[in-house]
């Protein structure tokens, strides 16, 4: 992807979690994900994890984060030495692969924030990472926005054409594996929800 410079009034920025468009965010809380049987609490945590595949423990100590922020500082204390070595020639398919797994887990709630940005282009402020989004330089955004230009793809492919995604394919990399066990088709929120109702109910008895 090379570099792209963007008009900040004829975009859709996000930066913090709180703001209007916090949502498109991987740092979002409240769109949990369920991966073969294992709760991840965000996009975030799961776009870490999966940079440790054959480091189960590592993924553990990362999913278990309470925050995606945590999940973030955890994969940065090992992403030196082990990091899986195709790391940088997959990552773009693995956040591809791990933005529609939001989505279909949360279909209404992140659907609704991606239709309201209508045809915008959607831009990740960012002071610092020009790759994952874009950066002020001369009262422009500057940067690969490779998130925010994977969103639009999300919108474009799903949202603009009103076709719902329920299951998720697992990538066909190498050891695309989650605490040891290859990633299975990941589909819609309903066990998610069922579990999260057993939960309730379990601290209700």
């Amino acid at each position: 992807m090379e570099k792209r410079i963007y008009e900040p009034k004829e975009v859709i920025s996000f930066r913090k979690t709180t703001e209007a468009f916090g949502g498109l965010s991987n740092m979002a809380s409240g769109f949990g994900l369920f991966v073969n049987d294992i709760i991840v609490p965000s996009s975030e945590h799961l776009y870490q994890a999966m940079r440790f595949p054959l480091f189960p423990d590592i993924q553990h100590e990362i999913i278990s984060q309470e925050n995606a922020m945590l999940a973030k500082k955890v994969s940065n204390k090992y992403k030196d030495k082990y990091t899986r070595p195709d790391w940088e020639a997959i990552k773009m398919k693995v956040m591809r692969w791990v933005l529609e797994v939001k989505l279909a887990q949360n279909w209404d709630n992140f659907s609704k924030v991606l239709r309201e940005t209508e045809d915008k282009a959607i831009v990740e402020y960012s002071k610092e990472d020009k790759i994952w989004g874009a950066s002020p330089v001369n009262g422009k955004l500057e940067g690969v926005n490779a998130l925010g230009r994977l969103l639009m793809e999300l919108r474009q492919k799903y949202i603009h054409s009103s076709h719902k995604i329920y299951c998720v394919e697992p990538l066909n990399v190498s050891a695309f594996l989650l605490y040891n066990r290859p990633i299975e088709v990941v589909c819609d929120s309903d066990k998610f929800a069922d579990f999260e109702q057993l939960e309730v109910d379990f601290e209700l008895a």
